[in-house]
């Protein structure tokens, strides 16, 4: 398979075996925003995050990285961190800065369709904004984790979070 058709999400870093990485390169694909929900399902799991809050988060997650892929130039990198394990979430998207064209779906949709993005994530979010730096943007925002379940367990995937995700036979489906 050629890098042009591979769906798969890359670890940003190299983190140590056993360690959960916390950035994920996501291809500039409609597929990306399905595999950054898969990816962020299987960490909060393994953070023993509960279900609702992990919906909310996913929710999060699938508009900053469909903002980016309709919106921004590639690379995109998807960011989740539980600092210390306290009660916040944090979830960042970077960007390669602002496309000339907006993508395939963006440009199909009436102006009515637009914008409700930014909504959902200021009603989940306790605070979100934006970073902008030379040829990055970074869009974040922090979701309370409150009725967490105590302590972090073992993935609970099917697969290592630090591997790629394996490409999905119907990616309509995501």
């Amino acid at each position: 398979m050629d890098a042009s058709t591979d769906v798969s999400a890359v670890p940003a870093s190299d983190a140590p075996v056993g360690h959960l990485p916390g950035s994920w390169m996501l291809p500039h694909r409609p597929e990306s925003a399905g595999i950054a929900r898969r990816i962020a399902t299987d960490v909060l799991c393994g953070w023993g995050v509960d279900e609702d809050t992990t919906d909310q988060v996913l929710l999060v997650v699938s508009e900053l990285v469909t903002n980016a892929l309709e919106h921004a130039l590639p690379p995109i990198t998807l960011h989740l961190q539980r600092p210390d394990f306290d009660a916040i979430l944090r979830i960042e998207v970077d960007d390669g800065g602002p496309a000339e064209t907006a993508g395939a779906w963006a440009t199909s949709c009436t102006p009515e369709e637009h914008g409700r993005g930014a909504g959902i994530i200021a009603l989940l979010a306790s605070a979100h904004g934006t970073r902008i730096l030379p040829h990055t943007v970074t869009y974040w925002a922090a979701l309370p984790a409150a009725g967490r379940c105590p302590g972090a367990r073992p993935p609970c995937g099917t697969h290592d979070v630090r591997s790629p995700i394996p490409r999905q036979e119907h990616p309509e489906s995501l």
